[in-house]
């Protein structure tokens, strides 16, 4: 079976200064879709999952469904929760053997978020599961889960100390990326990545990269974001999917025709990731 922990699929993508897609899969369409872009591309995969995603399907469901598409194939899968900001819906999925959940606790104080944090992170090592944390909010809406506006920066040693001291396995660095579509190319802190990967030596996360272009991609990951989050992009070419295949043949009404077009949608977009963060052939 392929389905492996967190730190299976990000540890090597850190040192060796690649990056692993990490995708929000909405169904089994796109599910199946990017396990078998993976399998082809012979690169690691994270299937990533909204909280409204998990709640629209259902937590088992969603994890049942990942087990018996990831178990077909070779490549190196792992399975992870989102912008969690609800103890109780990271400790339902943890306790399901799901691989790893991101407690998002940037909407909370510090002292309120590290408290949290450690204790999901506590939680999650009696299930042999990985933890990423997010100190400062990303810009941008997801899901339903977010601000328009980053949060406020807090100083370096701050977050040294919540990634050290509250046992995450990985981090989310507020670094001027965004959720949803860009209105105009973000302002990148390349520099607090790096002052972050010198500090404490952890795989950093990259959030909101449908849109970058592939150089910030390229300059990130080798500065360390060992995880690349993109969810906008597999939407649209989801929707896209649809929306193109039923316009150009109004009078067919096959649904497994369309299913498998829409999936072959997804797995070309995924490919193309694969190439640009340098995972292809890394399984």
């Amino acid at each position: 079976m392929s389905i492996v922990s967190l730190p299976e699929i990000m540890g090597p993508a850190f040192e060796q200064r690649y990056g692993v897609a990490a995708f929000n899969a909405v169904d089994g369409i796109t599910m199946d879709g990017l396990i078998r872009a993976a399998e082809e591309s012979r690169s690691p995969l994270i299937i990533q999952i909204s909280v409204s995603t998990v709640k629209f399907w259902g937590a088992e469901v969603i994890k049942d469904t990942f087990t018996h598409l990831a178990k077909r194939v070779a490549a190196p899968v792992t399975l992870h929760l989102d912008h969690c900001p609800d103890p109780k819906v990271a400790q339902t999925c943890l306790e399901l053997g799901w691989n790893s959940v991101l407690f998002d606790g940037s909407g909370l104080s510090y002292e309120e978020n590290f408290q949290k944090t450690r204790e999901i992170v506590k939680l999650a090592k009696q299930h042999g599961a990985s933890v990423e944390g997010e100190l400062v909010a990303v810009g941008g809406v997801e899901d339903g889960v977010g601000s328009e506006e980053e949060g406020e920066l807090l100083p370096l040693d701050n977050e040294v100390e919540f990634i050290r001291e509250t046992g995450i396995y990985c981090y989310a660095p507020p670094i001027g990326t965004a959720h949803g579509f860009y209105k105009a190319a973000p302002s990148i802190r390349y520099d607090r990545m790096q002052q972050l990967v010198e500090a404490i030596n952890v795989p950093m996360v990259l959030h909101g990269g449908s849109g970058l272009t592939d150089d910030v991609f390229k300059r990130l990951i080798s500065l360390g974001a060992a995880k690349v989050n993109i969810s906008t992009d597999l939407k649209k070419t989801y929707a896209d999917g649809f929306r193109n295949y039923l316009e150009a043949r109004p009078t067919e009404y096959n649904p497994l025709k369309l299913i498998g077009a829409v999936r072959g949608d997804v797995v070309k977009m995924a490919q193309a990731y694969f190439k640009i963060f340098g995972s292809e052939g890394k399984a």
